[in-house]
């Protein structure tokens, strides 16, 4: 029996996200391989902006990982329609650290340079860094 490898995807519903995802499939498609898409989701900083950090109601985190959920789902929907077998992971925590532990797993890593978050004139989002720096699989890192 042939094991198929496993290309893991971070995806956030940017746009190198959905280059990520279009690199994934490719490869995919090259190494007769199942895609994991792994989604990550917190509450932003910005909803504890003020000086205080207030209660956080449930309606923003359910709201919050409601867009996560249709982020994957649509990514994975995708896959499934260029013939890739896929797998989700959505996952409340930083990106970076679900990104990392899912590739324990995997034979290759795909993130995008940089997404939703941080400063947008960095060539080389700090995902993608920590990343590339900590992956225990090969990294690709698309533009």
């Amino acid at each position: 029996m042939t094991v198929k490898s496993l290309i893991v995807v971070g995806i956030d519903g940017s746009e190198h996200g959905e280059r990520a995802l279009d690199w994934a499939i490719n490869e995919a498609k090259l190494r007769g391989a199942t895609i994991k898409v792994v989604t990550a989701w917190h509450v932003p900083a910005a909803v504890y902006a003020g000086g205080y950090a207030p209660m956080v109601s449930p309606s923003v985190e359910e709201a919050t990982q409601k867009t996560a959920e249709g982020v994957a789902s649509a990514a994975a929907e995708k896959s499934r329609t260029a013939g890739i077998d896929v797998e989700t992971e959505v996952r409340k925590g930083q990106a970076a650290e679900a990104l990392i532990q899912a590739s324990s797993a995997a034979d290759l890593l795909v993130v995008g340079t940089r997404g939703h978050g941080g400063f947008a004139g960095l060539l080389l989002g700090s995902v993608s860094a920590q990343c590339a720096h900590h992956s225990r699989c090969p990294v690709a890192t698309i533009r």
